[in-house]
């Protein structure tokens, strides 16, 4: 495919969207779009809400680029309508989507190709009733399908996994409980299949990478590059490179990482359509490598449009 003169195209930023993360895609979105406004493209803001569909239609964009998060717009839904459309758009696949939110999926993936990722445990809110948890405290519960950390909780005695299960649950019929590895969290962006910098994420209002220390501006002190062993940084990339290759990822995502206490890196999971504000952490990983933010969007929407 020819390279693209996008100067010369309407491309329509979507966001916002009904999922528990519309507040974080908004920022996102609008981020994106005054970024490409500023250096002279067409940006097309489309609020992904009621009537969406004749809203796209309206618009009459030639590209879609999806700021939408969590479920219907990171889970190949917004990605097959687009699709039956016949609107290029941005990012991972339908089937890449559905596969990288959904946790447990992936999990599965993970172990299939012997890819390092802490143990787990399903529970649905069918069995609950029955529901014996077998791993060791302390563990993490996550809703399978959101992402900004949205529903989560570390646990640390079986006292207080009820109350962590009907939080997530809030969130999804399907939770993930996973074993709380203690040591230093890591992320690295993958933009058309190679690694950025690592990134080293370190809290400073809360004890864990939770929302307020996400989007909050100061709630989290990022170090890029992180300062690792180079054989331990070479490993980080390494395996984020791996994760995006199995799901089947386009174009980019971010592989959020663990290095543990003793030296091992885990992967936690794969967000297929990273945040796009001005507190978050692939356009920070995308600077360290040389790469602006307006370049970045630019490289994620080439890429897309390359592999489809």
């Amino acid at each position: 495919m020819a390279k693209m003169n996008l100067k010369n195209k309407r491309i329509g930023v979507l966001y916002g969207g009904w999922s528990a993360e519309r507040e974080i895609s908004i920022k996102s979105g609008l981020n994106v779009i005054a970024i490409l406004k500023e250096a002279g493209y067409n940006a097309v803001p489309i609020d992904i809400g009621r009537n969406f569909i004749q809203k796209i239609k309206r618009a009459k964009i030639d590209i879609a680029f999806i700021a939408l998060h969590g479920p219907f717009g990171e889970d190949g839904t917004i990605q097959a309508i687009l699709e039956k459309l016949k609107i290029p758009y941005t990012g991972s696949g339908i089937l890449a989507s559905a596969l990288a939110i959904n946790k447990i999926l992936t999990k599965k993936i993970l172990q299939w190709y012997k890819l390092p990722t802490p143990e787990w445990e399903p529970v649905t809110k069918s069995a609950i009733n029955s529901f014996s948890l077998k791993l060791k405290y302390p563990v993490v519960v996550k809703p399978s399908r959101q992402g900004s950390t949205i529903g989560i909780s570390i646990v640390n005695s079986k006292d207080r996994l009820e109350s962590a299960l009907r939080k997530a649950f809030r969130y999804d019929k399907q939770l993930l409980i996973e074993k709380y590895i203690s040591g230093r969290e890591l992320t690295v962006g993958i933009l058309n299949g190679k690694a950025l910098p690592v990134v080293e994420i370190l809290p400073t209002i809360s004890k864990f990478y939770d929302y307020s220390a996400k989007y909050i501006v100061g709630g989290s002190k990022h170090i890029v590059p992180a300062q690792l062993p180079k054989k331990i940084y070479k490993s980080a990339q390494r395996v984020a490179e791996q994760a995006f290759k199995v799901i089947g990822c386009t174009a980019v995502a971010r592989v959020d990482l663990m290095l543990g206490n003793n030296g091992k890196i885990c992967i936690l999971e794969i967000n297929t359509i990273p945040g796009m504000t001005e507190t978050s952490l692939l356009p920070e990983a995308g600077k360290a490598d040389g790469i602006s933010p307006r370049d970045l969007i630019l490289k994620i929407t080439e890429s897309s449009l390359k592999a489809r």
